[in-house]
């Protein structure tokens, strides 16, 4: 299996709990256990062996949707202890023969979404209080104590054999791949001399040292480490501000109609146009009666629209930027009856406080997210029929460029943007800025003037004014300007325009996890296309081989 040929099948990210090879999700009470054991000839792609509790692409889509089904299914769980369900192993982190045969583009995707999947974690726990508790068992390596450090707390058995480490730049000649280097200093606040040490040994540190260095939160011996754990996942709970009796609404199968060119679901409509490497995403209103409380929230579950057109973005985004390489533009348009998602976005602020919007407003919040992270060039086309309102309002705001229809002798026809409360707080970046901050530096006059501007429908003319789009080209430019607009991003290097885009949609304030993103999208991108380490005498290359790797000694 060549670097070329190494991935060629589509990747669903669909998957529930009894097609789990990996995971074994419980519940007991407020607490549920989410257990790693992962087997060895489960592989999402043939070639390799997931040895030593090392994962793939397929082990996180598990664990991500095993954390969305605690979010929903189970409202009473107020802590997650992850755990090993092997022996004296917790994770070898991800696996290293898998790496090996990847692509650049698999290798890129992989991590992306696993720091989204442990991102996810950190958000949960931020907003909903739900916490996590890594329960390390037994040896904790690379993507392993990665996933530990993401938890809130980090507890180790004492048995002087296991360990945490981050053994990649000695071992592999790449950076840890999913926020390790970063949230060793910005969250756990280790030393940097210490850190330095701890990231260039292999062997890694354990017991009390661990403790010392705050690598880990606490020890226990092996016959106290299970009381340990589940005491500790008890006190961890008391945070939380889910209910302790409330009924969870199940999480059905996303249904789909996939074709050559498109993917159709019930409220997202894809539809791919290769000649010009362009993918029209069109987002649907909510159509016929809305829940007007949240007993008729409750009545619908998964099936309300809020819920339910997050769920299906989240799922086309994943599959466009996993199995559609080459397309890479994205048109972002909506379409329907405005007024039906204003409702919805006022039912939803009226009752944030209440269990299941407020994790319904935390999916919407990620899927937003991982818009934003996507390294595509991002078009809205705000045209007449469209429904940029509220919530919907957010993907002409996330986009690189919002082109508005102008169409003053016939207002009738004329497109609208309404401004809700949703784009003030409610949908951060992952720098925690909203997207109409982010677009304004924050400054108080235009931020003062948008939110003047809440619940009025704003036409192109007002839209320019109050600095919401890009452009409002009338029906005599429109098709030309959009035309020329998409055949000049065809035009330009893919790789440019990555880091053209993620410099300027993050470009005033700096969190821990723009540093993730950041560090992955340019360090370890080089690093990973470097022959240090994937070169014919890469240490990537060579690991497991017997071969002694071989470096170019230039530092660059």
């Amino acid at each position: 299996m060549t670097e070329s040929t190494a991935h060629p099948a589509r990747v669903d990210y669909r998957v529930e709990p009894s097609q789990y090879r990996h995971w074994k999700l419980s519940v007991e009470g407020s607490v549920a256990r989410l257990k790693l054991d992962i087997a060895e000839d489960g592989g999402i792609r043939p070639g390799y062996k997931l040895k030593l509790n090392s994962y793939d692409l397929g082990v996180d889509i598990e664990l991500h949707d095993a954390i969305n089904r605690v979010r929903f299914e189970h409202p009473q769980v107020k802590s997650v202890i992850v755990t090993s369900g092997k022996d004296r192993i917790f994770c070898s982190g991800a696996n290293i023969f898998m790496l090996g045969v990847s692509s650049h583009a698999w290798k890129v995707n992989f991590c992306k979404f696993t720091n989204e999947t442990r991102n996810g974690l950190e958000d949960t726990s931020k907003h909903s209080g739900l916490k996590f508790l890594a329960a390390v068992n037994g040896a904790c390596a690379g993507g392993g104590y990665e996933l530990a450090l993401a938890c809130d707390e980090i507890l180790l058995v004492d048995d002087r054999s296991s360990s945490v480490s981050l053994p990649e730049v000695p071992l592999l000649g790449v950076l840890p791949g999913t926020g390790g280097l970063t949230r060793v200093t910005d969250k756990r606040h280790v030393r940097h001399d210490l850190a330095d040490i701890f990231c260039t040994s292999v062997e890694g540190v354990r017991g009390q040292r661990a403790v010392d260095w705050r690598l880990v939160d606490a020890i226990a011996k092996p016959a106290q480490f299970a009381v340990a754990v589940q005491e500790r996942a008890a006190k961890m709970g008391d945070e939380a501000k889910r209910p302790a009796n409330a009924k969870g609404i199940a999480l059905p199968r996303i249904e789909r109609e996939d074709s050559a060119d498109g993917i159709r679901y019930e409220h997202v409509n894809v539809q791919i146009d290769r000649s010009r490497r362009t993918a029209t995403i069109t987002v649907k209103a909510p159509a016929g009666a809305q829940p007007a409380d949240i007993a008729g929230i409750e009545a619908l579950g998964a099936a309300w629209w809020p819920l339910a057109m997050c769920r299906q973005l989240d799922d086309a985004i994943l599959n466009l930027r996993t199995n559609e390489l080459d397309v890479g533009t994205w048109l972002l348009k909506t379409e329907g009856d405005a007024q039906a998602v204003l409702a919805n976005d006022a039912l939803m602020l009226a009752n944030q406080d209440h269990w299941l919007v407020r994790e319904t407003l935390g999916a919407l919040r990620r899927t937003l997210a991982r818009l934003d992270v996507s390294s595509r060039s991002l078009f809205a086309l705000i045209e007449a029929g469209s429904c940029f309102a509220g919530t919907l309002a957010e993907l002409a705001f996330a986009a690189d460029r919002a082109y508005m229809l102008a169409l003053p002798d016939e207002p009738e026809r004329a497109p609208r943007i309404t401004l809700s409360e949703m784009s003030f707080g409610y949908f951060p970046l992952v720098n925690d800025q909203t997207r109409l901050q982010r677009r304004f530096y924050e400054e108080a006059a235009p931020m003062e003037a948008a939110r003047g501007a809440i619940g009025k429908t704003l036409d192109a003319d007002a839209a320019v004014a109050l600095g919401l789009v890009t452009a409002a080209p009338d029906d005599i430019d429109w098709d030309d300007e959009i035309r020329i607009a998409i055949e000049e991003r065809a035009a330009m290097s893919p790789d440019a325009l990555t880091g053209l885009e993620a410099n300027l949609r993050f470009a005033s304030k700096e969190n821990m996890i723009t540093r993730v993103f950041g560090r992955l999208s340019a360090w370890q991108n080089w690093i990973f296309n470097r022959p240090n380490a994937v070169g014919e005498k890469g240490a990537l290359k060579v690991y497991g081989t017997g071969q002694k790797a071989g470096f170019d000694m230039n530092r660059v």
